[in-house]
């Protein structure tokens, strides 16, 4: 018998050895493999996509096509083992050098780290980003992004939402870049260059029209094409045309009745044609509803799963319902974006990444994304010799500050957040603070009982509130209100101390019943892993505050184009149709038309709606002036103007250009055209030059289907916000 189990190991060993390779016979493959044509990097990646095509049999080419699942959503495959433990993986080809596509969330920091034993650093939010008006720094935040998301071993990222704002309950504004397309589209197009720059697949989001979470899987946005064309989806153009993402993602809703990942005229006519976009277009999770229509249209990569384009694909190629040359344009786009963000020529390696040098950046975007919004008496910055007592007041303010959830949310050190969590990320602002000061008692009361709270304000020189709107994908806010009645605790505290400064956490705008009771308010957004130190340099003038609102903050919800939001039906479907996408129907419709191209600002000044904070709005430590202002029109128009600082300090001012078009356009009073963040020491001036392109100029023309320079007179309008604007030229084209 032993002899007999003895002879048995012995076979199994050398089956073992010829069918499991040697590391010479992997090196010996590997060295085949770099003299194939393919490998060649002097030839353009869509030359390699086509030599790689070329020698692919169709169940690799369907397997290119589809993902192998994601942790949670529904029973594993077989495959599962060679994924990253992230949003999704599209099988490789091993044989032809092709790897893995690992792919994960990151809206501000990559997801899910806690969960694969890996850390991540949480930079500010996204509409935090937006509000630094920094191009540069929008580069450095997806350049940050890249390298974490190489070191824990993906080579893509689901990140780069670019969705406006036109509705800030939209509970994923915090993921997004504002208001304006313009600005949008600018910064998410310099996150994504930066991020991509990484040897990782960037990507824009949710393309498009996904501007509310509300039934997000079953509503039919309607709007018209000049109002499109000119408001959300300049956002994507811009951001494509900087940025050249690697994929776009279609998003859940419908768009005039059709689905957007089988929306030809959003994926072939708009993106691939007109935009010659050269990437893939891969669908949100669930988001695809068909497999011979959203081929046509122009999808090109179901998540995470292949209900669609797996086996039931296979079977219309068959029949003839999908020619082999839709598939092959599917597969060379996903080939030639692998080629081009170097995934075949620079493999990922897992390391371990600069954690103090990455936190640090996090902290310095965060400095340049909070706002400062009102400074009475110049109550900020403090002045340490005229202050003894400082009041620290807010729930949890002793223990850190409140991150965005769902897809985006970025673990904080610790155990794994659930969905929808609200985490915070240490350190806490009493702790920051007090690091700050000698010889000043700080003393901390959570608020829970706002009497409480008001004593020690009103025995201390000033009272700091740092209260907080949380919000999360997969939720929209019933209202812009602080919940938890936080509203009804600044004001005891307002009445108890008047130099109350109010810190709000928030992922967009907030109404403010008690903005005249305060003498200081500081947006400081979702401000990351370093946030609280951000708000300490702020608050103590280490950092001249330099950020601008990328969105309005109304008065009320009244004022909104629609005060009411549009949910679904009673018996609505409900997220959970993304993991059935085969039942997914539109049960309801959000009509755009009502604002259509005038979202936010454009909207406000359109009905002569007074506002709270306008956008572009910021405060400085220090004053500026503008003068000089000379327009010269042409191709590209060029604003020219001086800028000084006439105040005492060094400091940093987003100079925002505005234009009014001629009557006959019938257009919104103004819009955003272009900006320059200056920066000035005390009394320095400089000449600004602004270039305006031609674009920014123009409407859509929907008869002729292409963008039309309307003849007549142009006022341009340069200042430091949208209702700041002192200087003021006309131009004719």
């Amino acid at each position: 018998m032993m002899k007999t189990f003895t002879r048995f190991l012995l076979a199994l060993t050398a089956l073992l050895l010829l069918t499991v390779p040697s590391a010479a016979q992997k090196n010996q493959d590997k060295d085949q493999l770099k003299n194939k044509p393919w490998m060649n990097t002097s030839l353009s990646a869509d030359e390699r996509a086509n030599l790689v095509l070329k020698e692919m049999t169709l169940d690799e080419k369907i397997d290119l096509i589809h993902g192998q699942g994601m942790p949670g959503w529904g029973p594993p495959l077989p495959t599962a083992h060679l994924g990253n433990g992230g949003a999704g993986f599209v099988l490789g080809l091993d044989r032809l050098g092709i790897p893995i596509i690992q792919m994960s969330d990151a809206a501000y920091g990559v997801r899910n780290s806690a969960d694969n034993g890996r850390y991540s650093t949480a930079l500010p939010s996204n509409v935090a980003s937006a509000a630094s008006w920094d191009p540069q720094a929008a580069c450095e935040y997806g350049a940050l992004i890249g390298r974490e998301l190489r070191a824990q071993g993906y080579n893509m990222t689901l990140g780069g939402g670019v969705d406006i704002t036109r509705d800030p309950r939209n509970g994923r504004t915090f993921e997004y870049m504002g208001e304006d397309p313009v600005l949008a589209g600018t910064l998410v197009g310099n996150r994504i260059k930066c991020e991509g720059a990484q040897h990782v697949i960037s990507d824009i989001k949710h393309y498009a029209l996904n501007d509310q979470e509300s039934g997000r899987t079953e509503v039919n946005a309607i709007i018209g094409k000049r109002a499109m064309r000119e408001s959300d989806l300049l956002a994507f153009e811009i951001g494509v045309e900087i940025g050249n993402p690697g994929a776009v993602m279609c998003s859940y809703n419908l768009l005039n009745g059709e689905y957007a990942c089988q929306n030809k005229y959003l994926l072939t006519d708009v993106l691939k044609n007109e935009w010659k976009f050269p990437g893939f277009v891969v669908s949100d999770w669930g988001a695809t509803h068909s497999t011979v229509p959203s081929s046509a249209a122009g999808l090109d990569n179901e998540e995470p799963l292949g209900v669609f384009f797996s086996d039931k694909f296979k079977a219309a190629l068959k029949s003839g319902k999908i020619p082999m040359s839709e598939l092959d344009e599917h597969v060379r786009r996903i080939l030639r974006t692998e080629f081009a963000f170097g995934l075949v020529d620079n493999p990922t390696k897992k390391e371990v990444i600069d954690v103090e040098a990455n936190v640090a950046i996090s902290r310095k975007i965060a400095e340049g994304s909070i706002v400062l919004l009102q400074n009475k008496n110049s109550v900020l910055p403090l002045d340490l010799r005229a202050i003894h007592s400082i009041a620290i007041i807010g729930e949890k303010a002793d223990f850190g500050m409140i991150s965005g959830g769902g897809s985006a949310q970025v673990d904080a050190p610790g155990p794994p957040a659930g969905w929808q969590a609200h985490v915070w990320f240490p350190t806490s602002p009493l702790k920051a603070i007090q690091r700050r000061v000698r010889n000043v008692v700080v003393k901390f009361d959570s608020g829970a009982d706002p009497s409480s709270a008001a004593a020690l304000a009103k025995s201390s020189d000033v009272a700091i509130v740092f209260v907080h709107q949380w919000e999360s994908e997969g939720m929209d806010l019933p209202d812009l209100s602080l919940p938890n009645h936080q509203d009804a605790l600044i004001d005891q505290v307002a009445a108890a101390n008047p130099k109350t400064i109010v810190v709000i956490e928030s992922g967009t705008a907030i109404t403010m019943p008690w903005v005249d009771k305060v003498s200081g308010i500081v947006e400081a957004w979702y401000a990351g892993s370093k946030g609280a130190d951000a708000v300490a340099n702020i608050l103590f003038g280490d950092v001249n505050p330099s950020a601008k609102l990328p969105m309005t903050f109304p008065r009320s919800v009244e004022d909104l184009p629609r005060p009411k939001l549009d949910v679904p039906p009673p018996g609505g479907m409900g997220d959970e149709v993304s993991r059935h996408p085969e039942l997914a129907k539109a049960t309801f419709s959000v009509d755009y038309n009502k604002e259509g191209f005038n979202v936010g600002y454009k909207w406000y000044d359109a009905q002569k709606k007074p506002v709270l904070f306008a956008f572009g709005h910021g405060l400085s430590y220090t004053t500026y002036a503008y003068s000089d202002l000379k327009v010269t029109p042409g191709p590209q128009t060029t604003v020219t103007f001086t800028l000084k600082n006439t105040g005492s300090r060094a400091g940093d001012e987003v100079a925002e250009v505005y234009a009014g078009l001629p009557a006959s356009a019938n257009d919104s009073p103004k819009r955003l055209v272009g900006w320059s963040k200056v920066s000035l020491q005390p009394g320095e001036s400089k000449e600004v030059t602004v270039t305006v392109p031609k674009k920014y100029l123009s409407i859509f023309d929907e008869t002729g289907n292409a963008w039309k320079l309307v003849s007549g007179s142009y006022t341009f309008m340069v200042g430091g916000s949208s209702q700041d604007l002192p200087l003021n030229q006309s131009a004719t084209y």
